[in-house]
């Protein structure tokens, strides 16, 4: 099935592509303490996002605005980083594959979880938050989630937050 442009709800995005962005919403929406949430892919780009138009805008939060500082682009780029400096570290220790890794900060938590082929699931949360229920919610959405993202839909998603620009 070709994919079609999508638009403000989804519309036009292929039946697997509807069925992540509600997996993502469902996500934020049921998990007390998230701010936002991010999908990147092995090359660390933004493939879904919580906040869809600060992401392809680019804008600036403010004080006192949900989620971190900047864009959703900018919580894509941070997991990427983050995913690469933990793989890097595992590779060097013998460690295997990284599965998950949680940054605990004075205003937030971040968590970031592989998904398959590289991808990455980010979440930023508030530094109040239930670690271990976010850890779980996270894990289901890697479990539904990862035995759909193949390449052609990983494109799909690329593409479409490139035309929400």
């Amino acid at each position: 099935m070709k994919a079609q442009a999508p638009t403000a709800h989804g519309q036009g995005l292929s039946t697997q592509a509807r069925n992540l962005h509600w997996l993502l919403s469902n996500l934020v929406d049921e998990v007390p303490g998230i701010h936002s949430v991010a999908v990147v892919s092995s090359d660390g780009l933004l493939l879904l996002s919580s906040d869809p138009e600060r992401a392809a805008a680019g804008t600036v939060a403010h004080a006192g605005d949900d989620g971190p500082q900047g864009s959703s682009a900018d919580l894509a780029t941070i997991v990427s980083g983050l995913g690469s400096l933990t793989n890097g570290a595992a590779q060097l220790m013998d460690g295997g594959a990284v599965k998950q890794t949680m940054v605990a900060m004075d205003e937030g938590s971040l968590f970031v979880m592989s998904i398959s082929d590289g991808s990455l699931l980010g979440v930023h949360a508030t530094s109040d938050c239930d670690m271990s229920t976010i850890a779980y919610h996270m894990a289901l959405f890697v479990g539904r989630a990862g035995h759909v993202l193949t390449p052609e839909l990983r494109t799909e998603l690329r593409k479409s937050m490139e035309n929400a620009q």
